[in-house]
């Protein structure tokens, strides 16, 4: 029988693990929620097209890594993405790679539109590995509801910067309704750290 997993809360209790740099884990494949934050939460992302080229560049990668993005939003500042592992894998380790990759190409691109040369662009990123229904389905409507959640639209799918609307679109009303109902708050408090 598999030992089970701690989760994040219980592995960081009595070990050395710093608050701002949270340990990275990707041993297990699965269904992941993956947030990250620019550094000194920089607003880098402050237009259409920013916004456009880094959900365009995000997307491109998860699908060069094998992810599967089921929810993704991107703001101004932050982004965050529910994705499978890809097919197959017995592990999750091409998320840093996914990641690493990403930031890269992020911060290359807006510094090369800025006129800068190597200004960091990102934070830190934290993963985690979603086993429960419930957290994944709160966690799915936290990120569908992000724009909302951040005061910058009355309803998720009129942001284009994240996947409501095409889930809008895909889904059933009732499968639409039932992601809804499930709260957030918690999460919502954790992002605003």
């Amino acid at each position: 029988m598999a030992e089970e997993l701690p989760t994040d809360h219980q592995s960081a209790i009595g070990t050395r693990d710093w608050p701002h740099a949270p340990p990275h884990r990707h041993g297990c494949a699965g269904v992941y929620f993956v947030t990250a934050r620019t550094l000194h939460q920089m607003e880098y992302f402050n237009s259409p097209e920013r916004l456009s080229k880094v959900r365009d560049l995000l997307l491109e990668r998860a699908f060069q890594y094998g992810w599967r993005l089921e929810a993704w939003a991107v703001l101004s500042n932050h982004y965050h993405f529910v994705g499978h592992s890809p097919e197959g894998n017995l592990s999750a380790e091409s998320l840093q790679k996914l990641l690493k990759h990403f930031h890269a190409d992020v911060s290359r691109t807006l510094n090369r539109l800025d006129g800068v040369e190597g200004r960091k662009i990102w934070h830190n990123f934290r993963e985690t590995l979603l086993t429960f229904q419930e957290s994944y389905l709160a966690r799915l409507n936290y990120t569908h509801r992000n724009a909302v959640h951040h005061g910058l639209v009355l309803q998720a799918e009129d942001y284009p910067w994240c996947s409501a609307g095409a889930f809008e679109k895909a889904c059933s009303p009732a499968w639409v309704k039932t992601i809804r109902s499930f709260k957030f708050d918690e999460i919502a408090r954790h992002d605003g750290e």
